[in-house]
């Protein structure tokens, strides 16, 4: 019996992990559909550890995906910054807005994220949130936007910044906020991506570096490292993957067939959760 519910334990985190890591990048809401999971399954989550874990896979796998990006706007960011050279400026700029963007979510979340949590988690309200990401994507689905790296200014970054603080709010989803945001700002397709997804590293980095004193402090790690690991395993596999899915889907301007989920999922919550 022990064995058993051992495997069951391990089975739920690696399931879990999966779940997280895929809904994290596509414009669904994985805090949003993690909660109604919880009220569905009646699955309990010991702990922040385990959110945390999760969502620094994701970070992974997003690194992974733009690691060329990421190189040169830190190459050529640097050689702006110490050797003035002007082919660096816009990649210099791209970096600075970034940091920008990061502000508006990072202030929010530090000081209201437990009373926006506690506030919207209700299965209910997280269906009429959902409703409102499928209705954002629905606007967008056939912008392609002409602005591009070069063209993105500070308002334009602290505008998309602020759609990253309204994501705090379970239902909505963070990468659907931000692009659709970013789209209405004129901004090209895989731009809007791009900077959407950049914006995701310190975001997440941040998390992970407030959340270390309750990582270490978990009283469940010395019992559940193994689901723990496999979860973050898992989490990186099925983020790397959702991401690359994502990519393509935007490319090809499906972006409907998320309007049609979220709101399907949302009319789902209202009427039977």
């Amino acid at each position: 019996m022990d064995s058993f519910i051992s495997m069951w334990i391990v089975l739920k985190y690696i399931f879990l992990g999966l779940f997280q890591g895929f809904t994290e990048p596509i414009p669904i809401s994985s805090s949003g559909h993690l909660v109604l999971l919880q009220h569905i399954m009646g699955i309990e989550l010991e702990g922040l550890s385990f959110e945390v874990l999760v969502n620094f896979g994701s970070l992974i796998a997003v690194l992974i995906i733009y690691r060329q990006d990421i190189w040169r706007l830190a190459h050529n960011g640097l050689g702006y910054v110490f050797s003035k050279k002007q082919e660096g400026k816009s990649d210099f700029q791209f970096i600075f807005y970034l940091v920008i963007a990061t502000i508006p979510a990072g202030i929010i979340g530090i000081l209201f994220e437990d009373q926006i949590a506690e506030t919207f988690s209700a299965p209910k309200m997280i269906g009429i949130t959902l409703i409102i990401t499928g209705i954002a994507l629905w606007i967008i689905r056939n912008l392609k936007g002409h602005k591009g790296e070069a063209n993105i200014t500070i308002k334009e970054a602290l505008i998309i910044g602020l759609a990253q603080a309204v994501a705090l709010i379970p239902g909505i989803s963070r990468s659907g906020s931000t692009i659709v945001a970013a789209m209405l700002l004129g901004l090209k397709q895989d731009t809007a991506l791009r900077f959407s997804f950049l914006l995701y590293i310190p975001v997440s980095l941040g998390t992970l570096l407030l959340s270390i004193e309750d990582i270490v402090g978990d009283p469940n790690i010395d019992v559940l490292w193994i689901p723990y690991l496999l979860a973050f395993l898992a989490s990186i596999l099925a983020s790397y993957f959702s991401l690359k899915w994502f990519m393509n889907i935007m490319a090809k301007g499906n972006l409907k067939y998320f309007t049609y989920y979220c709101v399907l999922a949302g009319v789902i919550a209202i009427l039977l959760l």
